[in-house]
């Protein structure tokens, strides 16, 4: 059904793809919806079906962004949205074992893959862990690169992933609609002594991502 379209190109009406197929048009509604539901088309309320972007598949597992777009032979990059200073407060705080005093960068990155936008991440951590941190450091850089750069190792973290939709601001950023539908994941990782060295939050696009997960049997 897809032969000789190309990424953004329109379906022909159902009455010419169910004449060209040689199927009813209630089977051609079935499988389209089939292709939709997979996110292999998109369609558009009042406007048509239409060719979809691939999914990109992430594993949940301890990598980076750039890390996984470098695995599928994509290339990764980035540009600084804001890269703040400023204390804890409270809920910050919490999350990385702070006192709401101590200070934190604070800095909101859109992440990219071969120049589409993918990700809004908003990063918190601690200033003493790099003070000398600056906002050139991380254009188009994997942080847990300069981590490593660092010495600092991450041992383990915890994460989390619920469905959201973008607000007008994070729509603007992604360059796709508002209230579309996305994956938010918020993440701590830690070193070998149990100190959090990050808080991430990170919005992606539900249109472009899968979850992958790698299921094993209970050990009887």
């Amino acid at each position: 059904m897809l032969d000789g379209l190309d990424v953004g190109d329109a379906l022909p009406s159902e009455r010419r793809l169910a004449a060209d197929l040689g199927v009813s048009r209630p089977t051609l509604r079935q499988a389209i919806d089939g292709l939709v539901a997979e996110g292999l088309l998109d369609r558009r309320h009042g406007s048509g079906t239409y060719v979809a972007e691939p999914r990109i598949a992430v594993s949940l597992t301890m990598t980076s962004f750039t890390e996984d777009m470098i695995r599928r032979g994509m290339k990764p990059g980035g540009r600084v949205l804001s890269f703040r200073t400023e204390t804890a407060g409270a809920r910050i705080g919490r999350r990385l074992a702070l006192s709401p005093e101590e200070e934190v960068f604070t800095i909101r990155r859109l992440r990219l893959a071969d120049e589409a936008p993918m990700a809004i991440e908003t990063l918190y951590m601690p200033r003493s862990l790099m003070p000398g941190l600056r906002r050139h450091d991380l254009e188009g850089r994997s942080f847990y690169d300069l981590l490593r750069g660092a010495g600092i190792v991450i041992a383990s973290g915890t994460e989390t992933i619920e469905p959201t939709v973008t607000t007008a601001e994070e729509a603007a950023e992604l360059g796709v609609p508002v209230h579309m539908p996305a994956f938010l994941f918020e993440r701590i990782t830690r070193d070998a002594d149990g100190r959090p060295l990050e808080y991430v939050r990170s919005l992606y696009r539900g249109d472009r991502y899968r979850l992958e997960l790698d299921l094993r049997p209970p050990n009887h």
